[in-house]
């Protein structure tokens, strides 16, 4: 844990002097919190740049672990009000899609979106999820059960 912690330190450290690394352990998976004055640049636009951020530092740290690891790396607290948002938005849409009984498609997402979306809705009575579409344009379609 010290040596990754070190490494994600000296990776942020060149974007940030005042960059403030927190970390949490759970059988192998990493929590990475990192809190800096200038996030956007490093979020990028609908978190691109923390993504590919994300997969780099997975890459470089399995290069020195010996055991497949799981990182989840969050700036600013930029996906936890990501995943509260969704959450908050596909209870919203679950409860239209009852109401009408018409099927809503969400736009666009990435897997980890999508994610979060199937199980926030996953215990919900009435309605069902599913993803549809390929590559980018992958979506996921809300439609009340018959």
């Amino acid at each position: 844990m010290e040596e990754t912690k070190k490494t994600v330190e000296e990776f942020f450290y060149f974007f940030d002097s005042d960059i403030k690394v927190s970390f949490s352990l759970k059988e192998r998976s990493f929590s990475i919190d990192i809190k800096m004055k200038e996030p956007q640049i490093l979020i990028g636009e609908k978190g691109q740049t923390l993504s590919e951020i994300e997969r780099l530092l997975k890459i470089i740290i399995r290069k020195k672990s010996e055991e497949p690891i799981f990182i989840n790396l969050d700036i600013n607290n930029y996906k936890k009000r990501k995943e509260d948002y969704l959450r908050e938005l596909a209870l919203d849409v679950a409860d239209e899609v009852i109401l009408t009984g018409v099927e809503k498609k969400f736009p666009p997402m990435n897997s980890f979106e999508r994610r979060i979306i199937h199980i926030t809705l996953a215990k919900k009575e009435n309605i069902f999820t599913e993803s549809v579409g390929d590559g980018e344009e992958r979506r996921v379609v809300i439609k009340r059960k018959k």
